[in-house]
């Protein structure tokens, strides 16, 4: 940070910093909790609305697209009008669109106001981050960091459990209007905690980059509709699709390639330059596709093989929430004390594990068994999220932060839209790959196959007649052979997971040191 101002590198906040971080870490709660929140209330809403369930996926698609867009330009824009206006105006968008997508008449106004909504949400996160990592001092950036961790990692898990019971016990539109009271509480105390530095303060108001945003829409918002829509239309079979993917490549070479030549980039990404950066941004981008490949596969598994409800597989998976608090209050202490490299691949370590285990899960899975590799899965998120975020920035100028966070949650994001899309594609091609490869046992000659039928067929027939227990035990063999394969495809793509986990721990150890250290002192919050 050679050449920095001595008043920006010294300069600290007059509220105490923690009161500053729950102030700004409402918001980014409330925001991640609406990333997952509507995911089991879909069908609802399209009963609601007179909409088919492809159709009410707009709902989520539009979300994200434009919460996409906002994420990479929230540097630019907290440093033209300001990092306090820009983030309670974002909230205030939030608040605002939550109350009118609660009270849509139909699905296109709820469409546009989720567009409205993605838009003020998209800042919120890489703007609480900033404000953490530049209000608190670098030796208290980990315990920082662990409670930022709470609201990004806990809030999508506890989305489909929250979501699943005010669907069922109030309404879907109370998925929207509980944003009201968290966004202004969160307007309030933001007003009055939060504050610019002088580095923000000082720098001159930019034009917009028309050329570099209009690419910038257009790589991340074509890239959106095709991880959203890809399995929905057989990808790249759809000529649709094929103009998306071709739009998004071309949007973002044209993107990348204007932000290096103008002289007042939307987007600073020659950060990536710094490779300690770069190699963080890969590894959280790892990071987001596994926990949302699990987030979403996993209810998906309780659902369609062990029969459960969406709020009871939300509430078997809801232990994740619980090992991510144990694991970001953890691994917020251990960050000063062991290297953030080790905590790093540890995190992985446990991740590994935990995909691992459900990977080995079978049709007659305990309540118990599901519990214990959520509970790991949860411990891991923190540990490798919560060092990654200071180590990103640790090698970086204090007036790159901003920039930094933006594409650090970006990446994030686009790895979890990725792993969400995997799910999809891969369980339904592998289970159609199992099923043909099964059905090579489900012949004439094959002493099994014979046998069991034989068995399955008097049992019936003693129940239903002849002609009619050979119909049914063809039914219930077929039966047997589609969950067959559905189970082995899950387990597959579990167990790629969790090898995708454990391939990126070697590159832990290539993440730069932080060679500060920390302070005896403790944090009081008066």
């Amino acid at each position: 940070m050679d050449g920095q101002p001595t008043d920006e590198i010294q300069w600290k906040p007059k509220h105490n910093p923690w009161i500053i971080a729950l102030s700004v870490m409402l918001a980014t709660f409330m925001e991640v909790l609406d990333t997952t929140i509507l995911n089991v209330a879909l069908p609802y809403i399209a009963g609601g609305l007179a909409a088919s369930n492809s159709q009410a996926t707009w709902v989520l698609t539009s979300y994200l697209v434009s919460n996409a867009v906002v994420l990479p330009m929230t540097d630019w824009l907290g440093r033209t009008f300001g990092r306090k206006r820009l983030l309670i105006a974002c909230i205030s968008t939030f608040t605002l669109s939550s109350a009118i997508c609660g009270s849509a008449p139909n699905l296109g106004i709820l469409i546009l106001s989720r567009i409205l909504q993605g838009a003020g949400g998209g800042g919120l996160q890489p703007i609480s981050q900033a404000i953490l990592l530049e209000s608190f001092p670098p030796e208290k950036r980990g315990q920082a960091m662990g409670l930022f961790a709470l609201g990004v990692v806990v809030a999508p898990i506890l989305g489909p459990v929250f979501g699943g019971w005010l669907t069922d016990n109030l309404n879907w539109r109370w998925c929207f209007f509980i944003n009201l009271p968290v966004g202004i509480l969160a307007i309030i105390a933001s007003k009055i905690t939060v504050e610019d530095p002088p580095y923000i303060q000082r720098n001159a108001k930019r034009k917009l980059d028309i050329i570099g945003f209009s690419f910038l829409c257009l790589w991340l918002g074509c890239l959106q509709v095709l991880l959203d829509k890809g399995q929905e239309d057989n990808w790249f079979d759809a000529v649709w699709l094929r103009w998306m993917g071709g739009l998004s490549l071309l949007g973002m070479v044209c993107f990348i390639y204007r932000e290096i030549k103008t002289d007042n980039p939307l987007v600073d990404i020659k950060i990536f330059k710094d490779k300690n950066f770069s190699i963080a941004v890969f590894e959280v981008f790892v990071v987001g596709v596994v926990l949302y490949a699990t987030l979403s596969g996993l209810p998906l598994f309780l659902q369609t093989l062990i029969s459960y409800t969406a709020y009871q597989s939300g509430l078997a998976i809801s232990p994740r929430g619980i090992g991510a608090v144990v694991g970001a209050l953890v691994a917020g202490r251990l960050l000063g004390i062991v290297s953030g490299r080790l905590i790093v691949a540890i995190g992985f370590l446990f991740l590994a594990i935990s995909s691992l285990q459900i990977g080995f899960f079978n049709l007659e899975i305990a309540k118990i068994n599901i519990v214990i590799p959520n509970i790991i899965n949860g411990l891991g998120a923190p540990f490798v999220f919560i060092p990654l975020t200071t180590a990103a920035v640790v090698t970086l100028r204090q007036e790159q932060i901003g920039a930094a966070t933006g594409l650090f949650n970006l990446f994030r994001n686009i790895g979890g839209s990725i792993g969400t899309s995997m799910v999809q594609t891969f369980i339904q091609r592998l289970a159609q790959a199992h099923q043909t490869i099964l059905a090579g046992y489900y012949v004439p000659n094959s002493t099994n196959y014979t046998d069991r039928f034989a068995g399955i067929e008097g049992y019936v027939s003693m129940m239903h007649g002849s002609v009619t227990g050979t119909a049914q035990s063809l039914k219930i063999f077929y039966t047997s052979l589609i969950n067959q394969a559905n189970l082995l495809a899950y387990m597959e793509i579990f167990q790629i997971m969790g090898w995708i986990c454990i391939l990126s721990i070697p590159l832990a150890f290539f993440l730069a040191k932080d060679k500060r250290k920390p302070q005896s002192d403790s944090v009081s919050i008066h």
